[in-house]
């Protein structure tokens, strides 16, 4: 069964796009949560990251993985590809 990844972002937000990038160029399926400040999602994604109020925030199987950089160090140390595997 394939993972649940999510990922709330916002508009012209540079770390969006290169986590957006990134996971596109895993070839998993995702899906994208438009969560511009004030809105009732980025309230959504601050709660459920436990407090994080940046974008993006991104989740697998309901699980917070943080934002861009998290997402680059999970990359970086050889274990998103075994996070997002089904």
């Amino acid at each position: 069964m394939a993972k649940k990844i999510e990922i709330y972002t916002q508009i012209f937000c540079p770390y969006c796009a290169r986590a957006l990038k990134m996971l596109r160029g895993k070839g998993v399926d995702f899906i994208e949560i438009d969560a511009p400040n004030g809105s009732d999602a980025r309230a959504a994604a601050t709660e459920r990251s436990g407090g994080r109020t940046t974008v993006p925030q991104i989740f697998v199987d309901g699980v917070a993985i943080g934002g861009s950089d998290e997402l680059a160090a999970l990359d970086a140390a050889g274990r998103l590809d075994e996070l997002l595997a089904a």
